[in-house]
């Protein structure tokens, strides 16, 4: 299954609880912090609503 790269760029503060909570759900804690999680539609949606708070990377398969 492909994978996709999850990182933390602006904070959370000013934003309503739910974004807070999806960043978190997302396994995010720390600015500037990575995660990588399987490419599923559950995901993508997560994170298409914080959109603005993240970066999305594509991580090749080895």
């Amino acid at each position: 299954m492909a994978k996709i790269t999850v990182t933390y760029r602006k904070s959370g503060i000013g934003y309503r609880q739910s974004q807070k909570d999806t960043i978190q759900k997302l396994g995010l804690r720390r600015i500037n912090q990575t995660v990588v999680h399987d490419d599923t539609p559950a995901i993508r949606g997560m994170i298409e609503k914080v959109s603005h708070l993240v970066e999305v990377g594509e991580e090749v398969d080895a």
